[in-house]
């Protein structure tokens, strides 16, 4: 089976943004290097791969799992605004409002793209989350899962969320 790149905004009632566009262009332009299955690559892998169209849009990527070169967002303040609580994402936008976080193979099955949306929510300047995640992954397509539990949460309205949107891409 043949796969291609595929994405999706949530809510499906309007469209993206150019800053959104712009993202997903990275992941179009890079799609040969990260496409699963051909491409086995860690999210790690995928991170580097795109690092140097994302930076070039003014994304502050992370580099490595080293602490100096995690991305920190902060999400809690303590006395004299001293940071007191912080999520860790791959790729924020220069102004904080595009947080994106790239998956290989636990966007699923573990619930990772879970823990992304909840962090997100937390971190007081994003409006928009993007989650890419693998098309294939052992037998089973997490796009195609992913999309199906936003498309639940955000048909069903009980749950609202304090994003503009979140875009899910498939690689």
């Amino acid at each position: 089976m043949e796969y291609q790149l595929v994405y999706q905004l949530f809510p499906r009632s309007f469209g993206i943004t150019e800053e959104i566009r712009a993202v997903i262009d990275c992941f179009e332009k890079n799609y040969e290097y990260i496409k699963s299955p051909d491409n086995n690559l860690s999210s790690d892998g995928v991170l580097k791969v795109l690092s140097d169209d994302l930076e070039e849009l003014h994304f502050k990527v992370e580099k490595s799992k080293a602490s100096i070169d995690k991305i920190k967002v902060p999400v809690l303040f303590s006395l004299n605004n001293k940071i007191d609580k912080f999520f860790d994402a791959d790729a924020v936008s220069e102004d904080g409002k595009i947080v994106i976080e790239v998956e290989a193979g636990r966007a699923y099955r573990n619930n990772q793209f879970l823990k992304d949306i909840f962090q997100a929510c937390m971190m007081p300047n994003v409006d928009y989350l993007v989650i890419a995640v693998r098309n294939h992954y052992h037998n089973s397509d997490d796009f195609k899962s992913i999309f199906q539990f936003l498309e639940t949460l955000y048909v069903s309205g009980r749950l609202q969320l304090p994003l503009k949107g979140i875009v899910l891409i498939g690689y």
